[in-house]
């Protein structure tokens, strides 16, 4: 899957942006010897900690699979694997930046402490001593402020098992370690780069305050901190600014890790992590399908279906979703054992689009525990390959015309300081909702592709009261004359199918799906022919081969329109 139009270039509107990065790497050399030095050293001495004082629950998932590859001496991270034979593995050459974060995040603390046992505890023992005698002093990346704050999260929730009945020697190596990187982490927490990773690093930062017992003014830092970054970041219908049910995810299961660590040492949590965590969970819900995974928007995947399922069932308010969530920009459509959610939100601001994807309008619909029309899913940072193309309009389901993306993603030199930023887009979204006896209908209008080809995209959408029938209605309107050629412009609507759905064609011109429980449903457009294609899924974070169906035509001067339904079979 490939999409010229998915790469845009520089906007003088990202200028500053960039003049403000630049100027910090010309810095970052100074600032690399002024932290690693003697005397910048000095101020991280004080009280030391002897203990862990709580350890936070991690709802993340931890694979076994991974500790028996660690045990083995094969650190997998980001896709790539390094075989340890004769020295530490944090002597090796890393392969990638990636992988060389996730090493020193101690991301293989995880699985070891999952897995448990002498051999996986005696491991991360080594792994930590490894660490502690290589990295005593500052050093990128291991220290730069979003790794610390990954390596410390590790520590506080799966350091247990390795502490216990340790080394006193190597014990006490290990807690003047934490307190110089809690300590640093004070200094440096807010230079963490924006977005995201400042949110970890404030999260982090508040658990060394909870976690260990050296530092009260760290702890009060960490949550004004906190509290700043949800104030940017958590959107007051409980979204993410990224417009990501991923990082919601993500987001929600630091909140609620600093929430029981406050509980944990006898302290009030502020109100503002209370609020955010009332109306993330009722947003969570919102973007869960049947099988228990989330929607697949804006640079999130799946999910872990436990991880979504463990961090729900903490939620003692159990609000329900609501059915349009106005600031992140999602419309949601439930009836019977049918699920969908519908993208009508604008490219977010500033670092939040790194992540963002070109699919406005698209959706995703599920039927009792299967996933049924997805979208593509994002590549992983390591795999750039597929980057651009899978945030291509294209890579959704969706209205596409002449192969064309409404949104570009910025290539070149600038990318490289900036991140790969999600470029222009739908400026005007309108929707409008109605819940009717035969069940919800949502018509939403987008105009991302009016400044290049002059057409609004409609889209109307209604779900039968039982979850039985989607019937749907693109509808393509010319509002100024033809920007390209002289011709119609060609348009593809296309409809992205799970993996584990087969398609085949039916002789009335439709296509049937095929679901793995046997269950079948039907897909007809009167008057449109229905191609099955080839597409991707990398939802599960791999690449997995799929199939699209897709209904192809031409718009010119008269508006066009195309009807579809997507209806169950009923049992002979």
């Amino acid at each position: 899957m490939t999409d010229d139009s998915a790469t845009g270039r520089f906007r003088l509107s990202l200028l500053p942006e960039l003049l403000r990065v630049l100027l910090a790497r010309v810095v970052a050399p100074l600032r690399r010897v002024w932290r690693a030095s003697w005397a910048y050293r000095a101020f991280l001495a004080g009280k030391m900690p002897d203990r862990i004082v709580f350890h936070p629950h991690d709802a993340r998932p931890r694979h076994l699979e991974d500790a028996d590859a660690l045990l083995r001496g094969r650190f997998r991270f980001a896709g790539e694997t390094v075989d340890v034979v004769d020295k530490p593995v944090f002597e090796m050459t890393p392969p990638s930046q990636v992988w060389a974060g996730a090493l020193n995040g101690f991301a293989w603390l995880a699985p070891l402490s999952a897995a448990g046992g002498e051999p996986a505890r005696r491991l991360a023992t080594n792994l930590m001593a490894q660490w502690v005698k290589r990295n005593g002093r500052y050093s990128e990346p291991a220290w730069s402020p979003e790794i610390l704050a990954r390596r410390l999260t590790h520590i506080f929730a799966h350091g247990r098992f390795a502490l216990a009945n340790s080394d006193v020697l190597w014990r006490s190596k290990l807690f003047v370690s934490l307190r110089e990187q809690s300590r640093m982490l004070a200094r440096i927490a807010e230079s963490a780069p924006e977005g995201f990773a400042r949110l970890e690093a404030a999260a982090a930062l508040a658990l060394s305050g909870a976690c260990l017992d050296d530092s009260p003014k760290r702890l009060a830092d960490g949550l004004k901190l906190l509290e700043e970054e949800i104030g940017k970041q958590i959107l007051p219908d409980g979204g993410h600014a990224s417009r990501s049910p991923e990082a919601l995810l993500e987001a929600h299961n630091l909140l609620l890790m600093v929430g029981d660590a406050l509980t944990a040492i006898g302290q009030p949590t502020p109100p503002s992590i209370r609020n955010a965590h009332d109306r993330m969970a009722p947003m969570l819900r919102f973007f869960r399908m049947g099988d228990g995974t989330l929607a697949m928007f804006n640079g999130g995947n799946e999910g872990d279906a436990k991880m979504v399922e463990s961090l729900l069932a903490r939620d003692a308010v159990r609000g329900q979703p609501f059915a349009f969530a106005p600031h992140s920009g999602f419309h949601r459509m439930a009836a019977g054992r049918a699920f969908l959610v519908l993208d009508c939100g604008k490219t977010p601001e500033g670092v939040f689009a790194n992540t963002a994807h070109a699919g406005c309008l698209s959706f995703e619909f599920s039927a009792g525990g299967q996933r049924l029309i997805v979208n593509c899913g994002s590549a992983p940072g390591w795999q750039k390959q597929w980057g651009a193309s899978l945030r291509a309009t294209a890579a959704h389901s969706t209205v596409t015309l002449a192969d064309t993306s409404m949104a570009a993603v910025l290539g070149g030199m600038a990318s490289n300081y900036i991140g790969p930023r999600l470029l222009d887009g739908p400026t005007a979204i309108e929707t409008s909702r109605r819940d009717t006896p035969q069940g919800p209908l949502v018509e939403a209008t987008h105009n991302g592709y009016e400044p290049v080809f002059g057409v609004l995209h409609q889209r109307r959408l209604a779900l039968s009261s039982d979850g039985l029938r989607l019937a749907g209605e693109d509808r393509l309107v010319r509002r100024s004359g033809l920007r390209r050629g002289t011709g119609g412009i060609p348009f593809a609507s296309r409809f992205h199918v799970h993996p584990d759905v087969r398609l085949s064609p039916n002789q009335a011109g439709g296509v049937l799906l095929k679901l793995p429980s046997g269950e079948g449903w039907r897909f007809q457009s009167p008057g449109h022919d229905v191609v099955i294609d080839e597409s991707v899924y990398v939802g599960s974070g791999q690449v997995r081969k799929a199939e699209q169906f897709v209904i192809g035509g031409t718009v010119g001067h008269e508006a066009v329109e195309i009807n579809w339904s997507l209806e169950k079979i009923p049992a002979a």
